[in-house]
């Protein structure tokens, strides 16, 4: 079938493609970069500059992972405002394309994926946390409400929506990791603030095969928590890392160092929450890396 990516030259949706073109799919990515994102891409994908390009090559599914990085910068309020309509402008346009193909021959694309994060949840502290909980409001979660609200709107035409909330994602080449490795290679990492703060993460590995689950699933819509199921504080992440590299971690960064650097944007170092993915697992999906452990030897080994 015809898979429509939104985000498909990112860390993430390079591997999703990948796995989609083994798996027999055609792909289309919107890119404003068509040919800077071409050599990222397997051949034969079909690369457009916006959303409503695709009007007249009918996707029978969409997986949304646009979205300006939220750690790219302080925030400012013009940053958060250009957090929120990096994902919610996107988003619009691909719940207009499901509006338009609907009425064009009343099929709208079957089923739309479509990127959150840990941070709807806001600071939870130490409770578990799962799709059902109650979230502490703050920007990351009005900024991911925001970012699901809008896709929400494309199940008015037909189209089965699901809401992944990822965790950090770990992996060779990019993401979190990417950031941390180089001091902890040195010997120089550590803890940030307490170190008590959960870090949900998941692999990219499972986080794909999580994203093709609920492709494939008719019978899920609705929020999924896309993190392992066993999440860890900032502190075991820290041990389990320099562990895992042969090396000290002796060297924590204060939480007051932190907001002085960052401000409010250290938040995202400084608070979590202990997400469960209980819907993904009650579905029957099956984590390869559940464990730390398991993920980071994969990685680094």
């Amino acid at each position: 079938m015809r898979v429509l990516i939104t985000g498909g030259s990112g860390f993430v949706g390079q591997r999703l493609c990948r796995r989609l073109e083994e798996a027999g799919h055609r792909l289309q990515v919107v890119s404003r970069d068509p040919q800077g994102v071409r050599s990222r891409l397997p051949a034969g994908t079909d690369i457009r500059r916006s959303v409503l390009d695709f009007v007249d090559a009918r996707p029978a599914a969409i997986v949304n992972l646009a979205g300006e990085s939220i750690a790219a910068r302080r925030w400012s309020d013009r940053q958060k405002q250009r957090l929120i309509d990096s994902r919610a402008d996107i988003t619009r346009d691909l719940v207009i394309l499901c509006e338009q193909l609907a009425a064009a021959n009343g099929e709208a694309p079957r089923v739309m994926v479509s990127g959150s994060a840990m941070g709807y949840y806001g600071d939870q502290g130490d409770r578990e946390v799962t799709e059902e909980t109650p979230p502490h409001d703050e920007f990351a979660h009005r900024l991911c409400k925001r970012w699901e609200d809008v896709a929400k709107e494309a199940a008015e035409h037909g189209t089965r929506v699901a809401l992944l909330r990822t965790g950090l994602v770990l992996d060779a080449g990019g993401g979190t990791l990417a950031k941390m490795l180089p001091p902890f290679k040195l010997g120089l990492g550590g803890r940030f603030g307490s170190g008590r703060q959960f870090m949900p993460w998941i692999h990219r590995e499972d986080l794909v095969r999580a994203i093709l689950f609920l492709l494939e699933r008719d019978d899920l819509e609705g929020p999924f928590n896309g993190s392992a199921p066993h999440p860890v504080t900032n502190a075991e992440f820290t041990r389990t890392l320099a562990k895992q590299l042969k090396r000290p971690a002796l060297f924590p960064v204060p939480a007051v160092v932190l907001q002085a650097a960052l401000g409010e944007m250290s938040r995202l170092l400084l608070t979590g929450a202990d997400m469960r993915p209980r819907r993904l697992l009650d579905a029957g999906f099956d984590f390869r890396f559940p464990t730390l452990e398991t993920a980071l030897a994969d990685i680094l080994g």
